[in-house]
């Protein structure tokens, strides 16, 4: 207990508590910028004192590319967006990840304070996991009373991203209990989250966190027929969690209940079952189709949809998304956000970047990819694209998404504990 009390004061102390704050504060509104604003400020100071620090630094060099690529394909989408005053403070507004993805990069040299991290992400990511319990069992949590289908814990009925950012954070509460307590202790961190995605009613995240348990399954197991055990373990919890919460929750049967619409074979049905995704996908690829180069603009996604719609389109005539003749406001799949919104331009930055990526982490070798499995593993779920996502683009979804790279890049060029004094 002591080593987990002193990697947690670790990370609430200076360099790692403002990058820290982003994740601490997600829940409370556009607050969590406040972490990225004091990382600003330490990017110029470190730059004041070491003009040449980049160059020292090839995980802050590996950033720079993959952010080139994101915010690239965004400004190239600009040039002629539906939505030229969205695009372009968009565009503006991506700037700010360089400074937030550089800060990890040079706070977290040291092997050591990658694991206070690591520590620090899995408390508060457990800390929201427990208030969703308490939602679950009294109808309240710190974010408020939960609505009618699902539970919202402490991000709050208006604010349904609960799930997302649980599957997503998983692998740091997985990876701390497991480091900490063994197979025990992840076997009681896989608990305490299963519970929650599930009440969420996020089928996406249902998925997302399904693969973090495969991941980490294999990580742990390190051979096949481990692998198959461990993987029917993990699919007998799931059914029989999902048996409890079926019969316990109200919530949560009438998400399943929509969900398996799907069964009845019907395009209908499958629309049902899928919350009206089916109509936003085919208008997406329509929109792509009228504008296949660069897209309609990044962020512009709302702007054109209506022209691309059938004109009886549920969400242009009911307004459920965005407002009455808006529409949907993404295309709810990041490889048709990118594609309606940048075009087939900005689809190849995404797909240089992941070919880089890919690259980086193979030659970085066993034990830096060791190092930055729970970073690796939580983008690499936020990234599957057969799934259902939130808008990358988004202030919010993106903030996450650059802060897990910029962890990533950090995690994969850390100095190995033996070497941290050297450091």
């Amino acid at each position: 207990m002591s080593s987990f009390v002193s990697h947690l004061k670790a990370a609430l102390r200076s360099p790692l508590l403002p990058f820290w704050l982003v994740i601490a504060l997600l829940p409370v509104g556009r607050s969590s910028e406040l972490g990225t604003f004091l990382c600003l400020l330490g990017v110029v100071m470190l730059f004041v004192r070491q003009p040449g620090a980049l160059r020292e630094h090839a995980g802050a060099q590996l950033l720079l590319w993959l952010l080139g690529a994101y915010i690239g394909a965004a400004l190239l989408s600009a040039v002629d967006s539906l939505a030229p005053g969205k695009s372009w403070s968009t565009v503006v507004s991506l700037l700010r990840y360089v400074p937030l993805g550089l800060y990890a990069c040079f706070a977290i040299r040291r092997e050591e304070k990658l694991n206070a991290l690591y520590m620090a992400v899995a408390v508060v990511v457990a800390f929201w996991a427990l208030d969703a319990w308490v939602q679950a069992l009294t109808g309240w949590s710190l974010g408020g009373r939960a609505e009618a289908e699902r539970i919202s814990g402490i991000f709050g009925a208006t604010n349904l991203k609960l799930g997302p950012t649980l599957s997503v954070l998983s692998p740091f509460v997985l990876w701390s209990a497991h480091r900490r307590w063994g197979l025990k202790g992840l076997l009681l961190a896989f608990l305490l989250l299963l519970g929650p995605v599930l009440l969420s009613g996020s089928r996406a995240s249902w998925l997302c966190y399904a693969l973090v348990a495969l991941g980490f399954a294999w990580h742990v197991a390190r051979s096949p027929l481990r692998f198959l055990g461990a993987a029917a373990l993990g699919a007998v919890l799931l059914v029989a969690a999902g048996g409890v919460a079926w019969k316990t929750s109200e919530r949560f049967q009438m998400r399943m209940e929509r969900t398996l619409e799907a069964l009845q074979g019907s395009a209908q049905s499958l629309d049902s079952a899928t919350s009206g995704r089916l109509d936003i996908w085919r208008t997406s690829v329509a929109m792509f189709e009228g504008h296949p180069i660069n897209g309609v603009g990044v962020r512009a996604y709302r702007n054109a949809y209506p022209s691309y719609a059938p004109a009886n389109d549920h969400f242009v005539v009911s307004g459920e998304a965005c407002g009455v003749g808006e529409g949907a406001c993404h295309a709810h799949q990041w490889v048709l956000e990118v594609l309606t919104e940048t075009g087939t331009l900005g689809l190849l930055c995404w797909l240089s970047a992941i070919v880089l990526a890919v690259r980086a982490w193979r030659r970085a070798g066993a034990a830096a990819r060791a190092r930055a499995f729970p970073a690796t593993l939580a983008l690499g779920v936020m990234l599957f694209p057969l799934n259902t996502h939130l808008a990358f683009y988004s202030a919010w979804w993106g903030l996450l998404f650059a802060w897990l790279l910029g962890l990533w890049c950090a995690a994969l060029h850390v100095y190995p504990a033996a070497h941290g004094e050297a450091a």
